[in-house]
């Protein structure tokens, strides 16, 4: 049995080997975090813990808001801080071992948002961003007693659906009861007339429903996205009346896309690697059958050698028998 050397796919191999992705080296720093829902009433200190990176390598500490993405507080690993102005005479803080433990006092309703932890350290001279957890800070205003609504807040995945409920708390005829987006795209989501006559506003044309039974109204909304993170806020027009609205409003985060990265990481992924096995496969094919040629050919031409051997015997002893018999006549 033949024996065919492998070293021209080891070379092959090692030739394409930087091709394949590898398992670590992975720079960025990405952790999974749970998302806190705290709840205030206007005028109360609210405390937020964020965890932080306290190596030599740190080089400091955010605070931030979602929407608009804005820095609130910065805290250096040398203990140096940037307090955001609409913050600065009514927020104090402590940074001591792996914590950052930031304190707000007289929040108001604007102060309601997402809340961001973000730790910078370096690495290899770079800079490098480790996301921490993230926080729905939900300020109340005093219950007014005519509108209702539930939940405070929401945290939903992306493409699942959720309720909001508007209780009109009020013996008055009422015109009508909406929900309204109010901070990152403010706009009109859904109105319900007295008479019961409904408009669906654009965004959610085509994913919203509803009940309503009496004063209470159940709004649902259908595939959530990302882009669909806002405040939401009940609100009824009374006769002869103002709009007025909800206290707190229902705070929905929709925490998506990461499915989708990962499909794209692992496309992008996994197609050079497709590639590589392709040629790797290919060359393997080759080889395979350059080696069942090479066997055919060297069969054929040591099968001639043996015919023209025997040829020219045969001729040869035809030759000296028919001497032989010539002599001997």
């Amino acid at each position: 049995m033949q024996w065919t050397s492998p070293l021209p796919l080891v070379y092959l191999f090692l030739l394409l080997l930087p091709f394949f992705p590898g398992r670590n080296g992975k720079e960025n720093i990405s952790t999974e975090w749970p998302t806190d829902v705290i709840s205030a009433w206007e005028g109360d200190s609210v405390t937020i813990t964020c965890s932080k990176n306290s190596s030599e390598n740190e080089v400091g500490t955010y605070l931030r808001i979602r929407e608009p993405l804005d820095n609130i507080v910065y805290v250096s690993s040398k203990n140096t801080s940037h307090i955001h102005r609409n913050f600065t005479n009514r927020t104090t803080y402590l940074n001591e071992g792996t914590n950052l433990t930031i304190t707000v006092h007289g929040v108001r309703r604007s102060d309601s948002n997402i809340y961001l932890c973000v730790t910078y350290i370096t690495k290899n001279n770079h800079h490098i961003k480790q996301d921490g957890k993230s926080i729905i800070l939900v300020v109340k205003a005093k219950p007014n007693g005519v509108i209702e609504q539930s939940p405070q807040s929401v945290l939903a995945q992306q493409g699942e659906s959720i309720n909001i409920t508007c209780v009109l708390k009020t013996w008055l005829e009422d015109e009508g009861i909406m929900l309204l987006r109010t901070q990152m795209q403010p706009e009109k989501v859904f109105h319900v007339s007295s008479q019961n006559t409904t408009t669906i506003f654009s965004t959610f044309a085509y994913h919203l429903e509803y009940s309503k039974q009496g004063k209470n109204l159940v709004i649902t909304l259908h595939n959530l996205q990302e882009s669909d993170t806002d405040i939401y806020l009940c609100a009824a027009k009374l006769k002869n009346s103002s709009l007025l609205v909800s206290e707190s409003g229902t705070m929905v985060l929709v925490k998506g896309g990461k499915q989708t990265e990962c499909s794209i990481n692992s496309l992008a992924i996994s197609t050079p690697t497709i590639v590589v096995g392709v040629l790797l496969l290919s060359a393997l094919i080759f080889c395979i059958l350059n080696r069942v040629n090479m066997k055919k050919f060297f069969r054929r031409k040591k099968t001639n050698v043996v015919y023209e051997d025997m040829s020219f015997s045969s001729r040869s002893n035809t030759l000296v028998r028919t001497n032989t018999y010539s002599n001997n006549s």
